[in-house]
């Protein structure tokens, strides 16, 4: 379960980076320089980051017994432009830190 946890942290950081890129960046491009070719990739590549990342989020969840909290908690950070970046911190560093001492 560890290595999945590990996924789950790389896929959170790039969730959370392309949030960042599709509302700061392919956004913008769109309507307010009428260029709208980034949007297609970039919510693509988010969107698809998204699903990844609520469908770790339930398999590390359910394969490793997670407080239901902890569970409600990772769910609600993928909706929130930073949440994945403060779920990471608050919630998988320290469940990965409590996985690497019982090894």
């Amino acid at each position: 379960m560890q290595t999945s946890l590990k996924l789950l942290r790389i896929v959170a950081v790039l969730e959370g980076i392309s949030t960042l890129v599709l509302f700061f960046i392919s956004m913008p491009l769109k309507y307010f320089f009428d260029s709208p070719g980034s949007v297609r990739p970039v919510g693509m590549a988010h969107g698809i980051l998204f699903i990844g990342y609520v469908g770790l989020v339930f398999l590390v969840a359910l394969g490793s017994k997670w407080k239901k909290a902890d569970l409600l908690w990772s769910l609600i950070a993928s909706i929130f432009p930073f949440g994945t970046f403060v779920a990471d911190h608050k919630i998988f560093k320290p469940l990965s830190k409590r996985y690497e001492h019982q090894v």
